[in-house]
């Protein structure tokens, strides 16, 4: 009985974690076919590229030093991001019917989140903020971001906003 449990627990731990490791490959993948599906919105496009943009970074960062990063890491900075986004649009949307001046606000909560935290400590500032200079840009977020930590800082703040 207790190899029985001991079997089922390790066959759930190997089920969960190759779960886990689908959900940054899924993101990944959802953003690239976003950006690449000819139908897509300008606005689908650039908020999609700049997913794919935060996950090759973040992937290339961990690369260049020599970091040991658990697979719940990368699916936990990836799904942060991807929920980060989304909630940052459907609250500007919010936002926009109220009127300009809560639109500004939304839009600094969630890009001073993205610059407080960082997850890297990278020093290149240009490209790290490549995003945030961008006046055109729909995403004016920073890619050196630890993404579980912003989402739950501008979570809590954009509540402030539209009390």
């Amino acid at each position: 009985m207790k190899k029985l449990i001991i079997a089922i627990s390790l066959l759930a731990i190997c089920s969960v974690q190759t779960y886990a490791q689908e959900l940054y490959k899924k993101v990944y993948e959802n953003a690239t076919n976003i950006v690449n599906d000819p139908k897509s919105s300008e606005e689908q496009i650039q908020i999609n590229q700049f997913k794919v943009t935060v996950l090759n970074y973040i992937n290339s960062m961990v690369q260049k030093n020599k970091l040991e990063k658990s697979t719940y890491f990368f699916d936990s900075q990836a799904v942060n991001m991807a929920s980060f986004i989304t909630d940052f649009q459907t609250n500007l949307m919010k936002a926009r019917a109220i009127s300009k001046a809560k639109r500004l606000e939304v839009i600094n909560c969630y890009r001073d989140a993205t610059l407080k935290y960082s997850l890297f400590n990278d020093t290149d500032k240009e490209r790290v903020l490549c995003y945030v200079n961008d006046k055109q840009t729909y995403t004016p977020f920073s890619l050196d971001t630890d993404w579980e930590k912003a989402y739950k800082q501008a979570s809590e703040n954009v509540k402030k906003i539209f009390k």
